[in-house]
C-alpha cells in the first residue's frame, strides 16, 4: 500500500527554516510514513505524530483514499501546545 503525502504550508516553512541535515531527516522520515515511531494522539481521531529526535511530526491519516497530510512539524517541546 503506498500512501500519498501531503505538508500543509505551515510544516514546509518550519522544514524550509532548519539546518539542511535537519530537513534531510524530518523529509526522509515523512517519505518513510507511516512507519517509524509512530503514536496515535489522545482525544484525536486519526491524528498521529511521529518521533525524529527533537522533533514531532503531526500528521492527519486516511486510509479509505490511502492519504497522509502533515498538518504540522515542529520541536517537541512547542508542537504540542499548538495542537
Amino acid at each position: 500500500m503506498k500512501y500519498r503525502i501531503e505538508l500543509t504550508k505551515k510544516a514546509q516553512k518550519f522544514i524550509r527554516s532548519q539546518q539542511p541535515k535537519q530537513q534531510e531527516r524530518i523529509v526522509q522520515a515523512i517519505y518513510k510514513l507511516p512507519q517509524g515511531d509512530v503514536k496515535a494522539l489522545v482525544g484525536k481521531s486519526n491524528v498521529y505524530r511521529l518521533r525524529v529526535g527533537n522533533y514531532r511530526i503531526i500528521y492527519e491519516l486516511d486510509n479509505d483514499i490511502l492519504l497522509i497530510t502533515v498538518v504540522d512539524v515542529g520541536n517537541r517541546v512547542q508542537i504540542y501546545k499548538q495542537i
